[in-house]
């Protein structure tokens, strides 16, 4: 009877290691491959997201799609480390200019409904999208280095790590990035 109980005592604990190796490695996959914590770091996107916001990015949907329109994603501009946040704007093949602060895109006025912007910098010219480039602002647009500048410039499409998709910190503001 004695060694009934102990093969028993020794299948749960068998079973258990395994469940916990099993959490564990799925969730190193998550973390690795699909998902990431990323910090707001500055004004730029209020008021969507506010300066030390936690947000996770979706790092998985990219590799079978392209980022849509007035989705938020993040990446890395040339000759930077810094992970940016900002909407996306203008997509591939289109022309995008901003005049008197409104936005067109190939000639049609794209409204947001986001306003407030004053500086058009280099898209106060036609900017023709490349094959895989991106116009992105962000939603404070009195206060963005964005696609306006030639220190961001045109987002390539290999530049962009994911998108943003959840809101998780701080806790009273938890939702949904859109």
């Amino acid at each position: 009877m004695k060694k009934g109980k102990k093969n028993t005592s020794l299948k749960k604990i068998t079973d258990l290691s395994i469940f916990i190796l099993i959490v564990l490695a799925t969730a190193y996959l998550l973390v690795t491959f699909v998902t990431q914590r990323t910090r707001v770091d500055g004004i730029s996107m209020e008021p969507t997201l506010y300066d030390g916001d936690n947000i996770m990015m979706d790092k998985l949907s990219y590799h079978f799609r392209s980022p849509k329109r007035k989705e938020i994603i993040c990446f890395v501009p040339y000759g930077s480390k810094e992970i940016l946040i900002k909407r996306v704007i203008g997509l591939p093949g289109e022309t995008v200019r901003i005049e008197n602060g409104d936005i067109y895109i190939d000639g049609e006025i794209f409204n947001d409904h986001i306003g407030g912007m004053n500086y058009a910098g280099r898209a106060a010219q036609d900017i023709v999208l490349g094959r895989d480039e991106f116009f992105v602002l962000g939603d404070n647009r009195t206060d963005s280095v964005d696609s306006r500048y030639d220190e961001i410039g045109n987002v390539d499409g290999k530049r962009i790590l994911g998108r943003a998709f959840l809101l998780f910190y701080p806790f009273n503001r938890v939702r949904v990035v859109k």
